[in-house]
């Protein structure tokens, strides 16, 4: 869609813009800025993982958990990184071969994923809540959910591709910060963002948006909102006729993504996260990592804690393992 003129507004331009504003206000919400903030906030009494952390010690990338640390090492430290439970006992065999593995892979992630070690037999609730039917077992825990798991002794290069694909489908790899920062106070330069936001401006949204970077490149909320509200400028320009476009074009995944943004932007994030979905499961090298990357940066748009963006998160890990 072309921008309207000046002194000739478009009804069709208002509307749609109308409806970009009502979806960024409802369905994408720019309080789950603040709600990321809050949960990671949570684990502001643990230092981030480090390789350098001896096991077991706070801060490492291996740990020992218990039903009294379970809050803090795996609920609440997966808000910073990826975590991956490994569930054994010491009468295990096949513990014995795969927990070796799973603590090298650890080591060489140097903070990007943590894993967290739990004694089934001292810890029988633990057991029992995370639904352990045999060991090992092995589950992944990313914002406070279930993401993904495995079950049995596999070989390193499978437990390498798993630890890989989750690490590249939650976070990208990167390692966290101080976890002990407190959340940003409200910053007041945001009230005119979001003043245009609520008319529909997202125009003068982005630049003022732009215009806190500008100042504060690192500011916690105006990176995030200035990527949604592009999102929502993509999704104006591509408009209804994406969709039709991406239909004609199964695997063009240029037009798989512009339909993407248009349905994000509109409200309809389950049909956007899935076309991206498909055009993963339907396609492989630098295509398919095309179409993963702008999957998680609609993630990102949305925000983790809307359980729509968990369920896609897992159907990622799925598909990329």
């Amino acid at each position: 869609m072309q921008p309207t003129r000046p002194g000739r507004p478009d009804p069709r331009a208002q509307a749609q813009q109308a409806q970009m504003a009502a979806a960024m206000a409802g369905a994408v919400d720019l309080a789950a800025v603040k709600a990321r903030s809050e949960a990671a906030a949570r684990a502001q009494a643990a230092p981030p993982p480090s390789a350098a952390a001896p096991a077991g010690a706070p801060g490492s990338a291996v740990v020992d958990v218990t039903e009294a640390t379970f809050q803090a090492e795996v609920l609440d430290r997966s808000f910073q990184v990826p975590v991956v439970l490994d569930l054994w006992a010491e009468w295990c065999g096949p513990c014995k071969q795969l927990s070796p593995v799973l603590e090298r892979l650890a080591a060489e992630g140097g903070g990007s994923w943590v894993l967290a070690k739990v004694d089934v037999d001292a810890n029988p609730a633990l057991a029992q809540g995370l639904r352990v039917q045999g060991i090992p077992a092995v589950k992944a825990v990313w914002q406070g959910q279930l993401v993904a798991e495995f079950n049995g002794a596999i070989p390193e290069e499978q437990a390498r591709q798993f630890v890989t694909e989750l690490v590249r489908a939650t976070t990208g790899g990167a390692v966290p910060g101080d976890a002990g920062e407190a959340p940003a106070a409200e910053d007041p330069r945001l009230d005119a963002a979001e003043a245009a936001l609520e008319r529909g401006d997202l125009a003068a949204a982005e630049a003022a948006y732009k215009a806190i970077l500008a100042e504060e490149p690192d500011h916690p909320d105006a990176g995030i909102a200035l990527r949604q509200v592009q999102l929502f400028r993509r999704a104006e320009e591509a408009g209804p006729d994406a969709l039709a476009a991406a239909d004609a074009a199964p695997d063009d995944v240029a037009a798989q993504t512009r339909a993407a943004d248009f349905l994000l932007g509109t409200g309809n994030i389950e049909a956007a996260f899935d076309r991206l979905l498909d055009v993963i499961r339907r396609t492989a090298g630098e295509e398919r990592d095309q179409a993963r990357r702008h999957l998680v940066e609609l993630f990102s748009v949305v925000g983790d804690q809307d359980p729509r963006v968990a369920a896609a998160r897992r159907a990622l890990t799925t598909a990329l393992f």
